[in-house]
Parts: structure tokens; sequence; C-alpha cells
């Protein structure tokens, strides 16, 4: 099987792991978002089951939820990924390093100058997850009283991105000679004032970092509405997907290879990546009792103001143990929305049944099984054009994810769907990406 036919597999971490009762769960590490040591333990364990990249995501603000949930959550406080990722650099050698960081709430000298330094202390495994930011308590951090509006945030984006771009391209990759005899550092004629002036954004430039090793640090998206698949097709490198079934996945694959083709980019330069919450037992009953388990773990105020929030409606009055109610319409997303609408009348669901399921995951596409289960869905996904593989999100650590990688990985490999050692040295090695060229020289 060639290169491009095998899985890719990121870690996302919320900043540990995505379900809202974690740190909660018998032997995970309550603290482990804000112990470093803990981390230090999470990514080595990653690089020995070689996946690509650990992908942290971020937010700029205390989570808007009332305090009754609030008081419960475990990622009310995280690393600045920008100072944690150099860190867990220094301790790994092929791991990819991926930070959040908005668009909406940075200035774009800022973002190109830390990935381009995170891109030089790694050794060429930075990656950029570029995101507008939708949380109104973030604006008000940042001396607005509500975040701008969505198309609005997008056009700001895509300028954003060029803006960066440009400035990673400040200096020919040979600019700097260290010519020690004539005393001459760099040579003028290899470096580039950007004197960017555009409806959003004013730069001037140059950058005062030399070009990243990987050229560009790798570009990574999770935009799913139109404007987003539009920005990814046209701009990223890497998709977090939040397809939470098959045939979603085939589709919105399709679609985003689709604009790529159009654009004229090679559908190889883009790998698709759905999150996936994996829960691994010796029997499939055991790993579906780790999940109800974990589930259980979410308070109902938790799953309540989650729940809330998706269907756009408040449910704190209702009954926890009855049924779910009609709903009026509302501006919460459509899909989310519908799709829980659709699962409490199809499996008759309380409203605290439904509050839990939510609460945890929040919805994402599960995985729950043993590891060859885990391994035929993902092999099925791989085959079928539903992803080019996965950012696994652990139920619980640092159990989840030792499962993962001693009992999961060793499945993949042996079907030959996953490395055995790592392909390069840089994060665009490892994923098989091209090393862009330089817009100036």
């Amino acid at each position: 099987m060639a290169h491009s036919q095998k899985l890719r597999l990121g870690a996302f971490m919320r900043p540990v792991s995505i379900h809202t009762a974690a740190w909660r769960y018998p032997g995970a590490f309550p603290d482990a978002n804000f112990n470093f040591a803990h981390y230090k333990r999470f990514v080595q364990t990653l690089e020995r089951g070689r996946f690509d990249a650990f992908f942290m995501a971020d937010h700029l603000a205390v989570m808007n939820m009332p305090m009754n949930a609030l008081k419960r959550s475990a990622t009310v406080t995280s690393f600045d990924p920008l100072t944690l990722l150099p860190a867990l650099a220094v301790v790994t050698e092929h791991l990819g390093l991926i930070a959040t960081a908005s668009t909406t709430y940075n200035e774009p000298y800022h973002v190109a100058r830390k990935f381009a330094s995170l891109d030089h202390i790694s050794g060429g495994r930075a990656a950029w997850n570029v995101v507008t930011s939708a949380n109104p308590h973030e604006a008000m951090n940042f001396g607005r009283e509500e975040h701008l509006e969505h198309g609005e945030r997008y056009r700001r984006a895509r300028e954003f991105f060029d803006v960066v771009t440009g400035l990673w391209d400040s200096w020919a990759d040979d600019a700097f000679t260290r010519d020690v005899e004539h005393g001459i550092y760099f040579d003028p004629a290899k470096m580039h004032v950007l004197n960017h002036k555009g409806p959003e954004l004013s730069v001037r430039g140059p950058l005062n970092v030399a070009r990243p090793i990987q050229g560009w640090p790798v570009i990574v998206q999770a935009g799913a509405s139109d404007v987003g698949r539009q920005l990814a097709a046209e701009t990223a490198e890497v998709i977090f997907g939040s397809a939470n079934n098959i045939e979603d996945a085939r589709s919105f694959y399709t679609d985003v290879k689709g604009r790529m083709a159009a654009l004229g980019r090679p559908r190889e330069h883009l790998k698709i990546l759905p999150g996936a919450f994996v829960v691994i037992g010796d029997t499939a009953a055991e790993a579906r009792a780790k999940k109800a388990r974990l589930d259980s773990l979410v308070h109902p105020d938790s799953g309540i103001a989650t729940l809330s929030v998706q269907l756009g409606h408040d449910v704190s009055g209702l009954d926890l143990d009855g049924p779910l109610p009609e709903m009026p319409e509302s501006n919460a997303s459509k899909s989310a929305r519908q799709k829980l609408l659709t699962m409490a009348r199809r499996d008759n669901m309380t409203v605290r049944q439904l509050a839990q399921y939510v609460g945890g995951s929040f919805g994402a596409l599960e995985m729950i099984g043993t590891p060859t289960m885990i391994a035929d869905e993902m092999e099925e996904w791989l085959k079928t054009e539903a992803c080019d593989g996965f950012n696994i999100m652990f139920p619980y650590l640092p159990g989840g994810l030792d499962d993962f990688v001693d009992r999961v990985v060793p499945e993949l490999q042996r079907r030959e769907l996953f490395r055995r050692e790592y392909e390069g040295t840089t994060l665009r090695e490892n994923l098989a990406l091209p090393r862009p060229k330089n817009r100036f020289f």
C-alpha cells in the first residue's frame, strides 16, 4: 500500500480530553490539563505510537456557560499553546505540534513570528490551526462588545492567511550567508519587504525570523460551513472534520476534494481527519460499559447546559426523566439540532439521557469496541474515501491513550494501514505534503 493510502493519526486534546467527565474517571489524572509532567508523558506515548501530531485546541476565554456547569469543567483553564508546544518540542523528536491561533484576536505578525519560531525550535514540526473564533466572551476579552459577524470573520481570516504566509516568505531559504571572513550576515537581495495594505490589515514586514524549516508550518482548519469549506479548499493542508457518520463524512470528503480540483490543487495535498472518540475494551460489552461509566460521571448540570446550547433553547426547566418535547425553531446550528431531535425520537431518549450524550463527547463520532472492531471501522472509512485518517480523542488520560497506542496501533500496523516508522523528520514529510515554494524568491 502506498504511503498516501496509510492512515494519518492526530491526537486531539482539548486541552486533554474532549469528554467533560474525563478528569473524574477512575485512574485518570484530574489535573492533567495543567500539569507539564503529564503532558510530557502523553506526547512521548504518542510518539512511541508513531502518531503524526499532537493537536491542541484552544480558546481565549473562560467558557460561556452557566456557573452550575462551568464549576464542573476541567477546560476552564489551560496552558497557552504557543508556550506549551515549544516545551513539548524539546522532549519529542518526530511528533507534529499543532496549535490553534485565532485570526480574529491576534495580529498576523504575532502569529507568523510564533509559528516560525516553533518550526525552528522543533526542527520542522509546527502546524497552525486557523480558527476565526465565535465565542462572545472572547470578544469581550479583546475590547469588543460582540464578535465579528461570520462572513466578516472569514474575510479577515483569508487576508490574514495571505499576510502570515507572505511574512513566512520574507527571506529566501539561503538568505543568511553568515560570511565570517567578510562580516556579511545576510544577503540584502534575499530579503523581501511585504508592504501589505488590504481592506482589513496593514503589515509592512519583513518577519524577523528566518524562513521556517518547512517553508510554511502546516495549515490546519476545521470549518464545515460553506465559506469554511471554500477557505479550506483554497488554503488548508489538514482538515479537522466533524462528521459523526460515514455517509456525512463521504459527502464532506467528496465536496472539499472536488473544490480543490476546481482550484487546480492536487487532492492529496489536503488530509481530511475527522475527530474520533475511541473507547477500547477486551469485548464490545466492556468498551460500552466504560463509555456508560464515563457518561454517568457527567453531571446533569453540565449536560443540560450543552444540550441547551445545541438546541438553541433553554431546557433546564424540563422534566429530566421525560421525553424531549417539541422544540421551537432556533438560531443554533441546524445540523446539530436536527441530529439530536432525530435521535431523541428514534431511541426514545429522556432529556437526561440526551444531556448525558452531548455533555460527554459533544456528539462526536464514536468508535467503541475491541481493537479489531476499531481497526475494521477505520479501514472502512479510509478505503471508501470518508477520510484520510483521524484525530483521535481519548476518553480519559493516561489510560485511554495507553490503550490506543498499545492495542489499536499494532493492529493497524499488522494490516499495513499505519506506519511502523516515521517517514521523515518534518511534519510535512510524515504527512506527504509538499514544501511550499517561496512566492518572492
